[in-house]
Order: C-alpha cells, then sequence, then structure tokens
C-alpha cells in the first residue's frame, strides 16, 4: 500500500488560506496525515507571525510535517541577523522591504513597523522570538520521500542534490523551470507564481500565487500520481 503525502505550497503570511488547506488534508488523509510545507510561510500577507506559530506548535505537537525553507524565510532571517535587506538574486532595485516584496507586512505581524525597521533594524532582533528567528534559520532545504523530490524553488539539473547550492534550492528559475529532461525523482516546487498549480512531467509547481491573493493549493501524492485537494475532493493533476 502506498502511504500518501501532502504538500502545501507558499503560504505568504495567509494564516486563514493555510487552515484551510490544513483543513482539507485532514479531511482526506487524517489527523496524522505527511505533510510538506514548501517554504515562503512569510511576507506578502498579514499573518506571518501566526502562520510561523501554528508550524511550530504542530511539529512540537509531534505532528509529522516537514517544513521547507523558502527565499522569503531566508531574507526575513538575513534581516534579524544583520539588518540585510538585499540578495544578489534579487530584481535590481527591490529590497526585502520594498512592497513588492512583502518585508513589511512580516515585521508588522511583530508590531514593528517599516519606518521603526528602516531606522533601527536591531529593534526586530529585539522584538522577534528567539525561537521563532531558530526555527526559521534551520529549517531544511530540501525533503525526499521516495521518487518525489519536495523542494521551494527548484534544483540545478544534473547536479546530486547533496551538492546543490541552497541559493539555487531557494531562487533558481533559470535553468530549471527550462528544463524538459527528466530529474532523478519528480520535483515538487513552488516560487514561481503561477495562476493555478500545473503539472509539467518532470516538476509540479503548486505555487497557485496565494501570496497575491490567489488560492493555496494543498496536494496529494500517492508515489509520483498527484491530486490536487478541494471542497469536492480529489482533482487530478496531470501534464
Amino acid at each position: 500500500m502506498v502511504l500518501p503525502i501532502y504538500a502545501i505550497p507558499d503560504i505568504h503570511g495567509q494564516h486563514a488560506l493555510l487552515e484551510g488547506a490544513l483543513d482539507l488534508v485532514e479531511r482526506d488523509g487524517g489527523a496524522e496525515a505527511r505533510i510538506v510545507i514548501l517554504g515562503d510561510l512569510v511576507d506578502r500577507g498579514a499573518n506571518s507571525r501566526a502562520v510561523i506559530e501554528r508550524l511550530m506548535a504542530a511539529q512540537a505537537e509531534g505532528r509529522d510535517w516537514t517544513v521547507l525553507r523558502g527565499n522569503h524565510d531566508q531574507m526575513f532571517v538575513d534581516f534579524l541577523d544583520h539588518g540585510g535587506i538585499g540578495s544578489a538574486r534579487m530584481r535590481a532595485g527591490l529590497t526585502w522591504l520594498n512592497e513588492r516584496l512583502g518585508g513589511v507586512e512580516t515585521l508588522a505581524s511583530y508590531g514593528i513597523t517599516a519606518s521603526e525597521a528602516r531606522h533601527d533594524p536591531a529593534l526586530a532582533r529585539a522584538t522577534v522570538p528567539d525561537a521563532h528567528r531558530e526555527w526559521l534559520a534551520g529549517l531544511p532545504l530540501w525533503h525526499i520521500s521516495d521518487d518525489l523530490l519536495f523542494v521551494h524553488a527548484g534544483i540545478r539539473p544534473g547536479v546530486p542534490i547533496a551538492a546543490q547550492e541552497p541559493e539555487d534550492l531557494m531562487w533558481i528559475r533559470d535553468g530549471f523551470l527550462d528544463h524538459a529532461d527528466p530529474h532523478p525523482w519528480l520535483v515538487v516546487h513552488g516560487h514561481t507564481a503561477l495562476e493555478t498549480a500545473q503539472h509539467f512531467g518532470n516538476r509540479i509547481d503548486l505555487d497557485g500565487g496565494a501570496g497575491y491573493g490567489r488560492a493555496l493549493w494543498p496536494a496529494v501524492f500517492e508515489g509520483t500520481a498527484c491530486w490536487l485537494l478541494t471542497d469536492k475532493g480529489r482533482v487530478p493533476l496531470r501534464p
């Protein structure tokens, strides 16, 4: 018997959407369902703190939930650690505190305004609980389950998983999205927001744009077969 495994893509501070996705998972697979969260827990939505606390609590309760680290989670950690607001992978002129990136909303969920953060970056480190920062910084970058590889952004084709660059696992698009040949696994990822989840044959992009107010698509896998979970039940997702 193939045990199902569930995946939830980029949450981006959308706590209500997360609860809805978790409800669909529990209705399909029960309270003990195995879940992989694909990263980007924070930014853009209004409730990043609540999302972090929800996932931390579930793991503390012993739930079989694997939470991966996305590029937005890493940017939050970088800001807490040294006030960093940029990355070599960002588009020119953007910073984590730009309204397009959503760091302002994440800080607001902890009661910190954008002007306070810009004036005194150390305020965030003093305000955000150490346990939150340590948990985010310790999240894994990938998870393998049989023929499935779960990762936030993708992989560099042809590179062994242990040799992948962390920046690629959290940020990659070029060289991965346009790669049509098979990988050693079916790669399940988020990061690149689409209008809806799509199966591309060698990879599945589950990010339907929850960070932009669209749907949060939970999915279930039995082997490499995939279904999206909806209020009306499972919907097959095929290439």
